[in-house]
């Protein structure tokens, strides 16, 4: 089974029931857990082991100058203006390359080829026992996440349980992390924000075809409104942690709640059954 975990906004606690549903699960069954945040990845921090890294690259175009006659038609292809033909040169804008290869294509004198470049790394760790650990990071100043995010998940496809702890918001690089995945848990926050931002998550859970369930996290009793919005659009409310200062302590020094209070395991295991039950898994 493959789930994701993801917000609307930052800042929810979201990687926080990733990691501690990773952490209750791998007690019993192996798990492996996948951060496609790329850009600020911290699941490492929750599970720190040594790792090795591998490149993640993507091709793109090189022009031979000796070949090129500068007739355009390359730059006239891109929709994305990574080139730029002059009348004496071709100009290359890496950044804004999507490596879709049509530039080859287009050339009529077979001038351009390309090479890979590299965009990030995916980091692979063995924290603990049946938990297994891939870490996107996208190089600083590189714009393209999602070619991270889609590699770091190609080398979980096979595992049995596949969690994808998703960057918050709705841009691109979540829809790929959620893309292919059997339930998704929204993680959200009873405030004025944390209600607009679920909106727009659940608007995209709904359009992927995923089956979306919600975690209410530092809940302070008042969530009539969230209850609400998820009663009006059939969205089951999987688990609600409350606003405590014991589980903001653990949290903010960096552990793990299942960890330091035992007892939080068995919510985390129950969180995992009705996710089975979204995506139509039996367990």
């Amino acid at each position: 089974m493959k789930l994701a975990v993801a917000s609307g906004k930052g800042g929810t606690g979201k990687s926080m029931v990733a990691a501690n549903l990773a952490f209750t699960l791998a007690w019993t069954v192996p798990v492996t857990l996948v951060d496609c945040d790329v850009e600020e990845p911290n699941l490492h921090l929750f599970f720190p082991a040594p790792a090795t890294t591998t490149d993640v690259t993507v091709p793109v175009p090189v022009v031979d100058e000796t070949v090129c006659d500068h007739c355009g038609r390359c730059g006239e292809f891109c929709q994305f203006g990574a080139i730029t033909v002059l009348c004496d040169r071709a100009l290359f804008f890496p950044e804004l390359c999507h490596s879709c290869g049509g530039c080859t294509y287009v050339c009529p004198k077979g001038a351009i080829h390309e090479h890979p470049r590299r965009i990030g790394t995916i980091a692979t760790s063995l924290p603990r026992s049946n938990l297994k650990l891939f870490t996107g990071m996208l190089d600083t100043g590189n714009p393209h996440a999602v070619p991270i995010i889609r590699a770091a998940k190609e080398l979980a496809a096979a595992d049995p349980i596949v969690i994808c702890d998703t960057a918050p918001g709705t841009s691109c690089p979540v829809v790929e992390a959620l893309d292919g995945c059997d339930a998704c848990i929204l993680v959200t926050e009873s405030t004025p924000f944390g209600l607009h931002d679920l909106r727009l998550a659940v608007d995209v859970a709904e359009r992927l075809g995923i089956p979306a369930g919600i975690v209410i996290n530092r809940s302070d009793g008042k969530d009539a409104q969230t209850l609400d919005f998820c009663a009006g659009h059939d969205l089951d409310v999987l688990m609600t942690i409350p606003f405590d200062r014991d589980i903001a302590a653990i949290q903010g020094r960096g552990d793990l709640l299942c960890q330091h209070r035992p007892e939080w395991q068995k919510a985390f295991f129950a969180l995992f059954t009705r996710c089975s039950a979204l995506a139509g898994v039996n367990r």
